[in-house]
């Protein structure tokens, strides 16, 4: 089994997705820490977490949380799966002694910062969706929110249709059922959530798709930003791993702030890692190079 070495100057980061989608909050997180060490583990064979029971979806995430932890040396966790965010972050955070991060708290976050009258709209999968992760989030920092399960988006993705007019005309289905519910409710909104991590792949799509003056949230992205903030306050000062750039995300994916080093990522799935090799270059915007395969039981 290989084993990140760790040490006080650069820290390793455990990344976890019920599958490979979350290879776009790693994207992101590499834009802003280069020099970070990164273990990912897509928990392939045990998908989709969503139609799992909430027991279930504990479990399987706290085993995850513990390999990347006590096989790998990670130091901090980000949890890129809404449904284990959604319905299991208390049992991670129970599971490991390191700080852990999911990624509704930041989109809920980011959408507060963004929306000037207090509506906004989540589209995500129909496990998150039926959590009501977003909408509880959202209402806690004053927001309202409504949200849509778009279920044929994932597949679409994973298609590799995410430029293809079939995938447009889908995109417009869903919001334009999204903005007619909306209107109903007497909401204003003006902030969109992507509340799945396979949908930064249509962020064009839908940002074309939105009303004018609506900015949409990456939660991706902002789950990324938040794990730079908290690291900022964990790390001394003077530490090599953030870029220069990192408040920005503009670094290119990959990139390093120095030339000694390149950024190092070591990938593991419980399954199909031969699919995993080729689509996760997809969603991580590099190849994923070789994936090891793990066994973490039933």
């Amino acid at each position: 089994m290989t084993t990140i070495p760790t040490s006080a100057t650069t820290p390793t980061i455990g990344v976890f997705d019920s599958g490979f989608g979350g290879l776009t909050v790693l994207r992101a997180l590499i834009e802003r820490l280069p020099h970070a060490r990164y273990a990912f583990l897509g928990d392939t064979a045990r998908l989709p977490y969503g139609s799992k029971s909430r027991r279930t979806i504990a479990r399987y995430a706290a085993q995850s949380a513990q390999f990347l932890v006590r096989e790998q040396g990670a130091e901090f966790l980000v949890i890129a799966c809404n449904t284990a965010s959604a319905l299991a972050l208390d049992a991670i955070q129970d599971a490991v002694p390191v700080p852990v991060l999911g990624v509704i708290e930041p989109g809920a976050t980011a959408a507060r910062r963004a929306s000037r009258t207090g509506d906004v709209l989540v589209i995500a999968t129909e496990a998150t969706v039926h959590s009501h992760a977003y909408a509880a989030a959202c209402q806690a920092r004053g927001l309202r929110a409504l949200e849509k399960a778009c279920p044929l988006l994932v597949p679409l993705v994973e298609e590799g249709w995410t430029d293809h007019p079939v995938t447009e005309q889908v995109i417009d289905i869903y919001l334009n059922e999204l903005r007619a519910e909306a209107a109903a409710q007497g909401l204003k909104q003006d902030t969109l959530v992507l509340g799945c991590t396979h949908y930064p792949l249509l962020r064009t799509l839908i940002e074309r798709a939105v009303r004018p003056g609506v900015k949409v949230i990456d939660s991706a992205e902002s789950a990324a930003q938040a794990a730079v903030e908290l690291l900022n306050g964990r790390v001394a000062p003077g530490c090599p791993i953030l870029s220069e750039s990192a408040a920005v995300g503009s670094d290119r994916v990959g990139g390093t702030s120095s030339p000694e080093r390149q950024t190092e990522i070591h990938c593991f799935a419980t399954d199909s890692v031969e699919k995993f090799e080729r689509l996760g270059s997809r969603f991580l915007g590099r190849p994923v190079g070789h994936v090891e395969l793990i066994d973490l039981g039933g």
